[in-house]
């Protein structure tokens, strides 16, 4: 039985920012740096895919224990 994968969960940079505890603005430099991939919307919007943002928590909670 073929399944449709689950589609990818996207994050607001404010939400991304919530889970870092930093500035949304902050998400926004780290995406133009290269750090997060940002994904836009439509209307223009930065969205980041929840999967990514995990990751890169885990290695910045790894470098700053």
């Amino acid at each position: 039985m073929n399944r449709i994968p689950d589609p990818e969960v996207l994050l607001t940079p404010k939400e991304v920012a919530a889970r870092f505890h930093v500035n949304p603005k902050t998400v926004t430099r780290w995406a133009k740096a290269g750090k997060l991939t940002a994904i836009r919307t439509l209307g223009g919007h930065r969205r980041y895919r929840e999967s990514e943002v995990l990751e890169r928590l885990r290695e910045y909670k790894e470098a700053n224990v």
